[in-house]
């Protein structure tokens, strides 16, 4: 089975399209986790226990595991065994190197720590990104628009009448089918319309909902296949962070599930699911 065909499959079994980022940070988790002897480990265990109901996946930033050294590797990979099978694992780890760097990298990422799916830049061409894409049942998010202001300085750039995020975008989507996607912000979500027009049938991730205040109606409306699946909606702080007390677990729950019945309602709404 694709890639895709997975995530669409998942997407249909759970109702859901949307991903939660663990991106865990010790200095914003609730203060009586800190006396555990894994805080990282415990504050992602019950956020998962509450929510692998309601998403499609989640997202692994790997910046906030690996600055902790060993002790971010170990939470890492513990936090990996505690996500079900049924779930998507995305390793935001955002590679791209020469071939054989890239080689070694696709090798940690996808068969070591066994992620289904990472994110990878594609500004060294095709052959920085092919070892990533050697399998179809692994997914390969690749940096298309993203929502940080620096987006400007190349993305937003002129190659003849197209825009570069646009060229990267077709260039792209010609190295593979199965198991290609693209990183788009959901800020950007008047844009998503032009990015569907190009790849009607990749899934695209979508950060930025929530804490980074994108626009919730224009993702789901634009950012979805037109059966309104393989869009992959991600929020990550203003789930993990819905509390700082002991209900922690429970309110990430409550914003999980009022979020996955939101992105629903608009799916309806669009798609008549």
């Amino acid at each position: 089975m694709t890639f895709i065909d997975r995530l669409r499959k998942i997407q249909h079994s759970g109702n859901s399209l949307l991903c939660i980022g663990l991106d865990t940070d010790l200095k914003k988790i609730p203060q009586h986790l800190l006396k555990k002897k894994n805080p990282l480990v415990e504050f992602n265990r019950a956020v998962i226990e509450t929510t692998r109901d309601l998403v499609c996946a989640y997202k692994l930033n790997l910046a906030f595991y690996e600055a902790r050294g060993e002790h971010g590797w170990h939470a890492l990979r513990e936090t990996l065994a505690l996500i079900p099978k049924f779930v998507i694992t995305i390793g935001d780890a955002k590679r791209g190197d020469i071939g054989n760097s890239s080689e070694r990298y696709a090798h940690s990422l996808l068969h070591d720590l066994k992620f289904d799916a990472v994110t990878v830049s594609p500004y060294m061409g095709k052959d920085s990104v092919a070892p990533f894409l050697e399998s179809k049942a692994h997914g390969v998010f690749l940096l298309a628009l993203t929502s940080n202001p620096g987006a400007k300085d190349f993305q937003y750039q002129k190659v003849g009448k197209k825009f570069l995020y646009e060229k990267v975008i077709e260039t792209a989507s010609r190295w593979s089918d199965g198991n290609i996607g693209f990183v788009v912000g959901a800020t950007q979500a008047q844009q998503l319309r032009s990015v569907r027009k190009i790849v009607p049938h990749a899934p695209l991730l979508i950060p930025g909902i929530g804490a980074q205040g994108g626009n919730l109606e224009d993702v789901v409306r634009y950012g979805c296949d037109a059966n309104g699946d393989l869009a992959v909606i991600n929020a990550s702080r203003s789930i993990l962070y819905a509390s700082n007390g002991k209900d922690f677990a429970g309110k990430a729950r409550e914003e999980a599930m009022r979020l996955n019945d939101a992105i629903n309602s608009f799916r309806m709404k669009f798609f008549q699911h």
